[in-house]
């Protein structure tokens, strides 16, 4: 059999890509087997011309990374790229005629500050070994963690960080700043959390140091005090600390700003 006969053949056993349908009038195709290139060009088109004689509006494309050799074929067919993971790469289509309302990709990413104080009224702080924060104190920071709860990544950062055990009691605060990280947006939540040990050991890959710091210190450091934000959260974390709830920090700044904050 000669290689087109072979084309032709393996066309008519695989005539459309198997998919699933869901409530909004969508399919989710997912890629597994590799394929000719002319192929699987020829099984899209007449997938996309069933789907459009069933009046299906979305067409989600999942390919795994090593079948890549792939997606120019749909890109040609007018799938767009929608966001990619370490193994996948997600491509999306809409068939009606018009402006599409398929679901954008996630817009934030959510980033946590801990709070933490202990009996003598010092604050765990931390210094960056590199980055922009590099050989500034501040609170230890980091990104949640996908399926991470928000409580459970404050602990976890903290322990990272310092080595630190801490208990989490509630969130104080939250931020939002846009065009952070690859243009998207970002969610910064203040937690406080309550330290159940008291030895620091530095996180060697990240911080250059660490120690309990007098509030009264803290809050003298020029960082601080050449950043309104971060006065006000810390206006915030004593006004917790003393038991004084009646001190608001909502922002002023406008709403077209890329940095709002929230309490």
């Amino acid at each position: 059999m000669s290689s087109l006969e072979s084309c032709f053949s393996q066309v008519e056993e695989i005539r459309l890509f198997p998919g699933i349908y869901d409530h909004h009038g969508g399919v989710t195709v997912e890629i597994t087997d590799r394929m000719e290139y002319e192929i699987f060009a020829s099984i899209l088109r007449a997938s996309l011309l069933h789907w459009r004689k069933q009046g299906k509006s979305g067409v989600w494309m999942k390919f795994p990374i090593e079948l890549v050799n792939l997606v120019e074929a749909a890109v040609k067919e007018g799938f767009w790229f929608h966001h990619a993971e370490p193994t996948y790469l997600m491509l999306a289509y809409w068939i009606p005629e018009g402006v599409h309302s398929l679901p954008a990709n996630a817009s934030h990413r959510v980033r946590i500050g801990a709070l933490v104080v202990n009996d003598k009224r010092e604050v765990l702080v931390v210094q960056e070994s590199k980055g922009r924060f590099q050989g500034i104190w501040k609170f230890p920071t980091g990104i949640v963690n996908q399926g991470e709860d928000i409580c459970v990544a404050a602990v976890r950062e903290v322990k990272e960080e310092t080595a630190i055990d801490t208990e989490f009691v509630k969130v104080l605060a939250f931020r939002q700043n846009h065009r952070t990280f690859f243009e998207k947006s970002e969610l910064c939540f203040m937690c406080m959390l309550h330290p159940l040990s008291f030895d620091i050991q530095e996180q060697e890959s990240e911080i250059a140091a660490a120690q309990w710091m007098p509030w009264e210190e803290y809050m003298a450091k020029p960082s601080l005090q050449e950043h309104d934000f971060w006065k006000r959260i810390v206006a915030l974390c004593l006004s917790e600390e003393d038991g004084d709830c009646s001190v608001v920090c909502n922002s002023n700044v406008p709403p077209a700003s890329p940095l709002n904050f929230y309490a």
